[in-house]
């Protein structure tokens, strides 16, 4: 424990999900941390979870604007940031020849330039021995049907770190990607019911989807200095799913 001790974190899509439980790790690894997402309710819920070591902000990662007071209220608070985990993402299936530019737009707005910019507007607070994560997925290794958009924009996200690695060179700010398989979060409880979760589950070797912990373990396993020679990598935490 206390491997983030004295550390600023910020979790974007933080209040439900991987983000919530990645919050929750680095919080008990001794971080400080911002939660950020577009549902008010969603936050106050989390940080009634979080406790005192947490801050939620509202806003989207696609609205330049919103990351401007997000940071803004990191620096007034803590004055610099050690942690972003870059992992608001969203994207629904459409087959192709279903495919509409409003689709598109939706996916690419959150999952890439909400990155980029997530990203981008967090390097004035950062400094050497920074760690940036960012969400991939499973599916932008291996494609998964009906998902064009997305599984495209998570393969583009992969090389986000692979550009930013080299565009970091001699900061000593480090970029990695935390690459999922299929997770119980309650929204995909919810939207898979148990045959659906027993479905993804047998799709891997471990036979399962992933709890979101164990997908926050390793978050905070690339926030910390165990991961110091780390940079432009992808860690998948996908059961195997991508692997085999």
């Amino acid at each position: 424990m206390n491997q983030l001790n004295g550390k600023t974190a910020v979790v974007t899509g933080g209040a439900t999900g991987i983000g919530l439980a990645a919050a929750k790790r680095f919080i008990k690894e001794g971080a400080f941390v911002f939660i950020y997402g577009r549902r008010q309710k969603a936050l106050n819920a989390a940080m009634a979870e979080l406790g005192p070591n947490a801050r939620a902000v509202m806003g989207s990662v696609s609205d330049e604007a919103d990351l401007d007071r997000l940071y803004a209220a990191v620096k007034v608070e803590r004055g610099t940031l050690d942690i972003v985990f870059a992992n608001a993402g969203a994207g629904g299936p459409l087959k192709l020849g279903d495919i509409t530019a409003a689709h598109i737009d939706e996916t690419f707005d959150t999952n890439v330039k909400g990155t980029i910019f997530t990203v981008q507007k967090a390097l004035p607070l950062m400094s050497e021995g920074g760690s940036i994560i960012l969400t991939g997925s499973s599916a932008g290794t291996t494609g998964a049907p009906g998902f064009t958009a997305y599984s495209a924009s998570k393969a583009a996200v992969r090389n986000l770190a692979r550009t930013w690695a080299e565009d970091l060179k001699g900061t000593g700010i480090r970029v990695n990607v935390l690459s999922p398989g299929a997770t119980a979060t309650d929204l995909a409880k919810e939207a898979l019911g148990e045959e659906g979760q027993k479905a993804y589950g047998a799709m891997t070797p471990l036979l399962r989807m992933a709890d979101p912990a164990e997908i926050g373990a390793v978050a905070a396993f690339l926030a910390s200095s165990d991961s110091s020679f780390m940079t432009a990598s992808e860690v998948a935490v996908d059961g195997g799913l991508a692997q085999l």
